[in-house]
């Protein structure tokens, strides 16, 4: 990943942060066909990232294989008109800011069915966590569990690097900066608000 020295995120809490929020990674695996991209779920658990694929899923078949899992973190837009330096010099121009995280590792294929069903029961409570009565594994009937058991396999991911770059106006100075973060929250898209948090958090 190209990584300009103002953007390199290397804080474990910040890294973290993202993965947690924004759990929807694209996976990345090396095969002897090529490369199988895929996209799940993953939630990170001590030094690994948990998720799992249906049985057939080309992924079930890379054990030991080369992995990259990316997480996207708030993206959007930067108008050349939100810089106060704009109606000095003139010389800005458009660009994107964004925040993405790469995990890298070798992947480990669990086919295990009491490994499966913590991860399952687990994944439920985390994204059920907001619904006001959660559905638990638990409220499907044992033999449709059983058989969803047998027709998924699990993944893992040993964490051996993680890399962060968090592209956020920090090449520029501070009076562009509030302008882009003031940009995006009257602009009010989806994200934008995530974003210009996370330019305040992040300091240059």
């Amino acid at each position: 990943m190209f990584m300009p020295r103002h953007f390199l995120e290397t804080r474990e809490h910040a890294l973290h942060k993202l993965i947690d929020a924004h759990p929807f990674a694209t996976v990345v695996a090396s095969g002897e066909t090529g490369m199988a991209v895929n996209h799940l779920p993953l939630l990170r658990q001590g030094g690994a990232l948990r998720g799992h694929v249906a049985g057939g899923n080309e992924l079930a078949a890379l054990d030991g294989a080369p992995v990259l899992a990316i997480f996207h973190g708030p993206q959007g837009y930067v108008s050349p008109n939100w810089y106060p330096s704009k109606h000095v010099t003139g010389h800005v121009v458009p660009t994107w800011n964004y925040a993405v995280v790469h995990v890298h590792g070798h992947l480990r294929v669990v086919r295990d069915a009491r490994w499966l069903r913590a991860l399952l029961d687990t994944l439920t409570d985390r994204f059920e966590a907001s619904e006001p009565r959660p559905w638990k594994v638990a409220d499907a009937p044992a033999d449709h569990v059983e058989k969803l058991l047998g027709a998924i396999a699990g993944i893992e991911i040993a964490i051996a690097r993680i890399e962060g770059k968090f592209k956020l106006s920090q090449n520029h100075p501070a009076a562009n900066r509030t302008g882009v973060i003031a940009g995006l929250r009257r602009r009010g898209g989806a994200g934008d608000g995530e974003l210009s948090d996370l330019m305040q958090d992040v300091a240059p």
